[in-house]
């Protein structure tokens, strides 16, 4: 059956049978191994045709290179979609469809521009700012803000919750229920300057004819009874990264064509809430898919047994995630190191130059533009892709990148920066605003999100992690993994 070994977790997942199946799988765990001979198993044992089986990924980039895994491994021409694909396909007519940047766009039209119009919304942004104004110099005030170090949080909010909103299905009689039954009074100000600026995407949408891709979604879900698909067995990777709607879509899609599900996911790898993807379908797999199976991948074929136990631990402080007991071929003693800074980029420099002979290194931040901040750029070379280049041309392998870009990719050695407890350090504080619980409820554990993106940093090493931080504005996490796990760690200062 096999081209490839498999283990005997991979292999059990590939040999099931079951109507729907879960498959949750740690780091490095070889998911997209599984996928490929899970398609071998169905075909050359099972007698499935090509043309029966549908595998969903998340991202163009993701579904090209599963697709080209798939022919390379096996020579099969598998229909690889994306959730915006397969909506397309199920829909029988065409739609303009909105970039994913407009609604930022038409966010900061109405800031900056449209809100003069309405002044009762320029006074309430000032009240729940508790900025204190006068009817005479209120629009001065709002001026002011606007060039306030708050502004670019607030507005990241309005885009989150708006995101949000759409992708977890609500509608627009849910904004007028959070306006008049609010968690607090102070809430109502700002959600009715949200739904003003909901409103004003939606007509903008309509008028242009467009929708965007959580209404091409909706639409797709009240459209695939009437769909000519035939698919009998879907799969879909990084299930955990699923949202509401696209939960709604595959639902009915396997009731509609009584198709066989499997899905493969990591909910401690799940880090795109911000964006509207829910753990909610993950961690309540069975209440959704009646009879379905769980079945773990426990293997992890990248990181060392120790910095998997320490990662392990640290995301399991968060009681909402999946207990997982992950098995590692290799061990390191001390995986991780914490350096304290003296001189940011001096420093930064040093630790390079000890690394770079110890095969690859990723440097991850949580922003993109944490690394102009670290990286002495009369010393070295960064390239628009994030590549780190020595001015004096000596050889080297580093790249930069922000944690989300850097999820499904390994390094030898990691780096992480910008562990500082600040508004825009890691955890992030920004995007832990108390509004997005009217339209993202759950994750009610402190900075849930930022934990598991700090579990993904980690879990790129396949060798050591080193945390790199400043003594007096020392990360909470980093202090977290100090006074819980020192046993494993070594410093240098």
């Amino acid at each position: 059956m096999n081209k490839i070994s498999l283990d005997v977790d991979q292999k059990e997942v590939v040999q099931n049978n079951a109507q729907y199946l879960l498959v949750v799988a740690g780091a490095g765990a070889g998911k997209t191994l599984t996928i490929i001979e899970k398609i071998n198993y169905l075909i050359s044992i099972k007698n499935f045709k090509e043309e029966d089986i549908l595998c969903i990924s998340f991202t163009n980039e993701t579904v090209n290179a599963l697709k080209n895994k798939i022919y390379n491994n096996y020579g099969y021409n598998i229909d690889v979609l994306t959730f915006h694909k397969l909506s397309l396909n199920i829909l029988t007519s065409s739609f303009n469809i909105a970039l994913e940047d407009e609604l930022e766009i038409i966010i900061n039209i109405f800031l900056e521009n449209t809100i003069y119009e309405y002044p009762f919304l320029i006074k309430l942004i000032l009240k729940y700012y508790k900025i204190r104004f006068k009817e005479k110099n209120y629009l001065i005030k709002y001026q002011q803000f606007q060039n306030d170090v708050m502004f670019s949080p607030f507005v990241k909010t309005i885009l989150s919750f708006i995101r949000l909103f759409k992708a977890h299905g609500f509608e627009s009689k849910n904004f007028k229920e959070f306006i008049y039954k609010p968690f607090k009074k102070k809430d109502r100000l700002m959600l009715i300057v949200i739904y003003a600026i909901y409103l004003e995407y939606e007509r903008e949408l309509a008028s242009r004819q467009t929708i965007d891709f959580d209404d091409m979604i909706r639409l797709a879900i009240l459209n695939v009874s009437n769909c000519h698909l035939k698919y009998k067995y879907i799969i879909i990777d990084e299930y955990q990264d699923t949202s509401f709607l696209r939960y709604k879509l595959i639902k009915e899609l396997t009731n509609f064509l009584n198709a066989k599900l499997m899905v493969v996911g990591d909910d401690w790898q799940s880090i795109y809430r911000f964006s509207g993807c829910s753990l909610e379908s993950f961690l309540n797999f069975s209440t959704y898919f009646s009879k379905s199976i769980t079945l773990n991948i426990n293997h992890t074929y990248r990181n060392a047994q120790s910095l998997i136990d320490i990662a392990g631990k640290f995301i399991m402080k968060n009681p909402y995630q999946l207990p997982k007991n992950l098995i590692a071929l290799k061990n390191i003693s001390k995986p991780i190191a914490i350096i304290y800074y003296q001189n940011i980029k001096k420093d930064l420099t040093t630790l390079i130059e000890k690394l770079i002979n110890s095969g690859s290194l990723f440097i991850l931040g949580r922003n993109n533009f944490d690394i102009k901040r670290f990286l002495d750029l009369d010393v070295f070379n960064l390239d628009q892709n994030g590549s780190i280049t020595f001015k004096d041309n000596r050889p080297c392998n580093i790249r930069f990148l922000t944690v989300h870009k850097a999820k499904g990719l390994e390094s030898d050695n990691v780096i992480i920066i910008n562990l500082e407890n600040a508004l825009y350090g890691f955890p992030n504080q920004v995007l832990n605003n108390t509004l997005l619980k009217y339209v993202n409820p759950e994750d009610e554990y402190p900075y849930a999100e930022e934990r598991r993106l700090f579990y993904v940093a980690m879990t790129r090493s396949k060798n050591k992690v080193y945390l790199y931080t400043s003594k007096s504005r020392e990360s909470i996490f980093v202090k977290e993994i100090r006074k819980l796990l020192k046993k494993f760690l070594y410093y240098k200062t």
